[in-house]
Parts: structure tokens; C-alpha cells; sequence
């Protein structure tokens, strides 16, 4: 058939070829398209990731360093009740726990033997006596007067805090801290006003003694009356049953469980950082809500203690007065077991970093630090810490952002990434 006639038939194998043309075009593109997703999905799986990190912030604020030790409470001023002549002491009828009244109460009762048949060394040592509390009186009024004096000056110099801290010229921590201290002095004139009348007591009794065993003229038994010195309670009864005792012997101990302190026996290394007038919270005493308590008295001796793995340790007593008064349903008494967590330093506006942050290399401190979304190792220099966060000294800033615990993956230069809501 002739198709020279025919123009359709002409332009057919021209179509034909043209859309063949488009067929591989279009299949090229789609191959080039494919190698392309490939490519990036390769890339995207083997490119280095960011390591998803913890991060904080380095802050200023309040910072402290406490030392944290077990301790026991005690009463400061424990009297020993003692047969003031040579007799037949009747049974005793108070008990642990007793309370007992100044003046009032009677602690036990001696048969004295006749005066005139009392030899002169009985009558010596009631002189003896009489000398004896009576120094001790004379001491107790020095003290009372020394604890006064210190009062009036601390009174004196918080009023003048007190007016300054109004007006903005001191810290409310100094203001605190003068506060503070005129408290502990209050209570140290208090247990010396009872130590005082505790003294007169046993100058009394000492004199009643005396008069008594000086009599020239014979007489029958005489009974002697003991009568409490203070307000308080017996702690210890020594000598319960009835029978001979020699002048001396002590009978029982009493004391008054509102003027308790803590004692705390501190390694010599820790004592060295402790000074009196530092802060003390008492915790794990028996009740929710720790106690405030104030560094009283750091004794100036230590003593050898064997630790339970039978290590030899230097060890020094530390005195806390307590501050806070124990809440009603709670008791407190002698000899009880608490924790304390002592002040050694503290700052009121200090550079700080978690603990969390740093590492060592060597002999140094470093870091982390966060910076441009990559992790730039840097080293610092600390001061104080205490396990939770450290003062930085050189090499950080305020606001810069460290990683915490920074794990293996972690390296200088290296791309990171906070978790989200981790940043503090």
C-alpha cells in the first residue's frame, strides 16, 4: 500500500520516537531522583549526631560547707547529790525521772551520830567543806557576772545592726547572725543564774553541817535533811537502799533537762574548720523538724578514739547550745542521739557548678562547657564545696551552661544536644 498519499502515516514514527524520548527522560529522572534519596539517607544515617546531654547553668547565690557527725544531747549542769557527814542513810524513795523542786523537795535523809561523839577530823572536813562551796560560790558569781557583761554588749551591738539592717547598710545575714548570738548569751546567763543558786545551795548545807558537828554540848541523833538546789529532775539514783554511809558519798544526780546542750566529737581535721558561733541544724533527733543550734565551745584538747574498724583517730569535743525549743508531743532529754550538720564556711554570693559537672585530668578540675552547640573542654579552678555544688574560683562564667556527667561519647569540639527541660 502507498502511504505517499497519506500524511498521517508520515508523522506517526516521528510521535513514536518523540514520546520514547520522553519515556527514557522521564525514567533517567527518576533513577537520578532515586540515587539522590539514597545518597541522603545514606548520609543522614552515617552523619555524626548531636550526643543528647544533661546540662546546668553556672550561678551566684548562697553557698556552705558543713561537717555532718553524730552527736548526743547532755545536760550542762549535772549535780551530784552527796552525804555532807558520816551517818545511816534511809532508804531513798525518789526514782529516775522524779521531779524534783528547789527548796522543796527532799532528796534523802542522813541519821548523823551524836555531835559530841564526832572526832576532830569530822569537824575539819566540815570546815573544809564550808571553804570549799563557798569558793566555789565566789566562782559561780564571777562567771554569772562575765555572762552578763557579754550579753550587754551583744544587746547593744544587734540594736546597732538592727537599726542599720532598716536602713540597708548591712546584710540581713549579719542581722541574723547578731540576733543569734544575743539568744545564746541569754541562755548561757540563765545556766549560769542556776549554777549560782545551786552553789549557794551547797554553801548553806555545808554551814548547816558544820554548826552542826560544832556543838560542844552532846546531843542525840540528828536527823539532816537534804533538799533539792535546783528545778529539775533526778537522772541517776547511786545510792538506793538504806544503810551506812561514809561524808562524801554520792547519793544521786540531778539535773534540769530544759538546759540541755549537744556534744559532738569531731575529727581534729574537721574541728580545725569549726568555730564557735557557727550554725548547727540538729536533725534525726525524734521529731520531723530540725533544731537550730550555735557552736558554743570548741575545746581546745583532743583525745585518741579507736573508730570501729579499729583505726586510731584524733578526735576533739565540740559544744552546741540549742537554740529552738522542742515542740509539744516531742521529748528531748539527756543523752539522746542526734545527728548535726555544723557550718565551716559560707558565702553569701558565690560563682558555683554542680558537682555533677566536673571531672579530673591530672592534677585539674574540668568541664564541659556548652558553646555553640558543641562541647568545649575547659579547665577550672575550685574553693569551696559541698558534694552538691563547688565555688569556682577561674574558668567559668555566670549563665554558662556545663554538662553533667558528661558520658564517654562526650569529647572536645563534639556536636550536643540538651535534653529538653534539663537546662536549670
Amino acid at each position: 500500500m502507498d502511504n505517499a498519499g497519506n500524511p498521517e502515516a508520515g508523522r506517526m514514527p516521528s510521535q513514536a520516537r518523540r514520546n520514547a524520548k520522553g519515556t527514557a527522560r522521564r525514567r533517567r529522572w527518576v533513577m537520578y531522583g532515586t540515587g539522590v534519596a539514597v545518597l541522603a539517607s545514606l548520609i543522614a544515617a552515617f552523619w555524626p549526631r548531636p550526643v543528647p546531654v544533661e546540662t546546668a547553668l553556672v550561678t551566684r547565690g548562697p553557698l556552705a560547707t558543713h561537717v555532718v557527725e553524730e552527736g548526743r544531747t547532755r545536760i550542762r549542769n549535772r549535780y551530784v547529790i552527796a552525804a555532807p557527814v558520816s551517818g545511816y542513810l534511809n532508804r531513798v524513795e525518789l526514782s529516775t525521772g522524779g521531779k524534783v523542786h528547789a527548796g522543796k523537795t527532799t532528796l534523802a535523809t542522813i541519821q548523823a551520830p551524836p555531835s559530841g561523839l564526832l572526832d576532830p577530823r569530822t569537824r575539819a572536813e566540815a570546815e573544809a567543806r564550808v571553804e570549799v562551796t563557798e569558793a566555789v560560790k565566789r566562782q559561780r558569781e564571777s562567771d554569772l557576772g562575765r555572762a552578763r557583761a557579754t550579753l550587754q554588749f551583744a544587746q547593744r551591738e544587734f540594736a546597732r545592726i538592727d537599726v542599720l539592717e532598716r536602713q540597708g547598710g548591712v546584710p540581713r545575714r549579719e542581722w541574723e547572725d547578731a540576733e543569734t548570738r544575743v539568744r545564746v548569751l541569754e541562755k548561757e546567763v540563765v545556766s549560769a543564774e542556776q549554777a549560782l543558786r545551786a552553789s549557794e545551795f551547797e554553801v548553806r548545807q555545808a554551814r548547816a553541817t558544820l554548826a552542826q558537828v560544832s556543838s560542844t554540848e552532846p546531843t542525840g541523833a540528828t536527823v539532816l535533811r537534804i533538799t533539792a538546789p535546783i528545778d529539775g529532775v533526778v537522772l541517776n539514783v547511786f545510792e538506793e537502799s538504806a544503810r551506812v554511809v561514809t561524808a562524801g558519798t554520792p547519793i544521786m544526780e540531778i539535773g534540769d533537762t530544759r538546759d540541755l546542750e549537744v556534744e559532738v566529737d569531731l575529727l581534729s581535721s574537721d574541728a580545725a574548720a569549726v568555730a564557735p558561733g557557727a550554725e548547727v541544724s540538729v536533725e534525726h533527733w525524734g521529731g520531723t523538724v530540725p533544731l537550730r543550734g550555735r557552736v558554743r565551745l570548741v575545746e581546745p584538747g583532743g583525745f585518741t578514739k579507736v573508730s570501729a574498724l579499729g583505726v586510731e583517730e584524733q578526735r576533739v569535743t565540740v559544744h552546741i547550745a540549742i537554740m529552738d525549743s522542742v515542740p509539744p508531743g516531742n521529748t528531748l532529754g539527756d543523752r539522746f542521739r542526734v545527728e548535726t550538720r555544723i557550718a565551716t564556711w559560707r558565702g553569701e554570693n558565690v560563682l558555683q557548678v554542680p558537682v555533677g559537672a566536673l571531672f579530673r585530668r591530672g592534677d585539674d578540675w574540668m568541664v564541659f562547657a556548652v558553646d555553640g552547640g558543641r562541647a568545649r573542654l575547659a579547665r577550672v579552678e575550685t574553693g569551696h564545696g559541698n558534694g552538691v555544688f563547688a565555688e569556682v574560683l577561674s574558668g567559668l562564667k555566670e549563665r554558662d551552661s556545663v554538662i553533667l556527667y558528661p558520658p564517654d561519647s562526650v569529647t572536645d569540639g563534639i556536636r550536643v544536644s540538651p535534653r529538653p527541660g534539663e537546662v536549670r
